[in-house]
């Protein structure tokens, strides 16, 4: 199967290759971005080439797909979005997403998750999306629930990152769920 390009009125979402190393080191190397993700923050753009080998590799075994999100106006790329354990079968996976802090707040993290949920829904014909988050990522937080996730508990001791063990979220939304919210668009 081709890897699927998204478009969005200010966004293109593609495929992730080893000349976008550059970029992602870029984003994965500042604290702000890694501080939630579960992972520490890259030292060497190999670490930012290892991510997109990971990303293909899971890929092509059906276990994810991973976006590079790329503004239009300029090419750049600005981070990345994507579903994790992804199960085709259970018509599941975990939406992750993390952007370059320069451009937060900008509502591009929105424009992606919602054109990221229109295809999972709609061309993978999943059920569920859920989101595993940090308590203190209220910023995602929030806007997971601004587009329709359900907040359902705590994970307990769920990440290992710095050092320390963290507790996480976990939310979700069901494709009736999205299918609802996209009657009154």
């Amino acid at each position: 199967m081709n890897f699927p390009i998204l478009e969005t009125k200010r966004l293109q979402l593609i495929k992730l290759t080893h000349r976008h190393v550059e970029s992602l080191f870029e984003i994965f190397s500042q604290n702000e971005v890694t501080r939630f993700y579960g992972t520490e923050r890259f030292t060497l753009p190999a670490e930012a080439m290892k991510l997109i080998d990971l990303f293909q590799k899971n890929y092509q075994d059906k276990r994810g797909i991973r976006w590079g999100i790329k503004l239009k106006e300029n090419q750049k790329i600005i981070g990345t979005i994507g579903l994790n354990n992804l199960q085709l079968k259970n018509k599941r996976a975990e939406i992750g997403y993390e952007l370059h802090p320069a451009l937060w707040r900008k509502g591009y993290a929105t424009e992606a998750i919602i054109e990221v949920l229109q295809f999972s829904f709609t061309q993978m014909e999943l059920y569920r999306i859920g989101a595993i988050v940090y308590p203190e990522n209220a910023a995602s937080v929030n806007l997971l629930q601004k587009m329709g996730f359900t907040k359902e508990g705590i994970l307990r001791g769920y990440m290992h990152q710095s050092n320390h063990i963290h507790d996480t979220y976990v939310l979700s939304i069901l494709k009736p769920e999205w299918e609802k919210s996209q009657e009154n668009k």
